[in-house]
């Protein structure tokens, strides 16, 4: 009998440390312009920094297990908002293969790069990372691309299943 106890004590604890440790989506994202050193690109209501995956297609998203620990998906619980400078007609929603909604904009999935730590950081930037390459997106749903001198591109973190990213950015 106390084993059976015992088991369940466990396992409603797992759960609950389970459940603290995904936070829940916003009810209605809200997608901003923040300016940056490449422009004006897309961010959260926080700043943080939005990111298209080139490998995605028709909107939907192919970036799940590892991928989608290092480039979170920009979830929500209801259609999401548009700040200003933002088009509220190039913002939709898909439904992931866990059955969560996932911002789209001008019909690309919307991600955040937790190598990103701070709002308007741009880390993610002109990545090739899990079979594509990762871009800020600009107000008219396209990526944007650093000006061919200088450049921002960075060199992606080792794939560690997200260890080391460290960015605390989630759904």
């Amino acid at each position: 009998m106390r084993t059976k106890h015992a088991l369940a004590i466990v396992f409603v604890a797992a759960f609950a440390v389970t459940a603290a440790a995904a936070p829940a989506s916003p009810t209605h994202a809200k997608v901003m312009l923040r300016a940056t050193s490449l422009g004006q690109v897309l961010a959260d209501a926080r700043g943080r920094t939005l990111y298209l995956f080139e490998a995605d297609r028709s909107a939907k998203s192919a970036c799940y297990g590892k991928c989608a620990a290092a480039w979170p998906p920009y979830l929500t619980g209801a259609s999401p908002l548009a700040g200003s400078g933002v088009k509220q007609g190039l913002l939709r929603t898909a439904k992931r293969s866990d059955g969560r909604l996932q911002v789209v904009y001008g019909g690309h999935p919307l991600y955040f790069f937790s190598g990103d730590v701070r709002s308007r950081s741009l880390k993610g930037e002109g990545i090739e990372h899990f079979g594509g390459g990762w871009y800020a997106v600009s107000a008219a749903g396209k990526k944007i691309e650093p000006a061919a001198s200088g450049g921002t591109t960075t060199t992606p973190p080792p794939d560690q299943g997200g260890g080391g990213y460290g960015g605390g950015y989630g759904p």
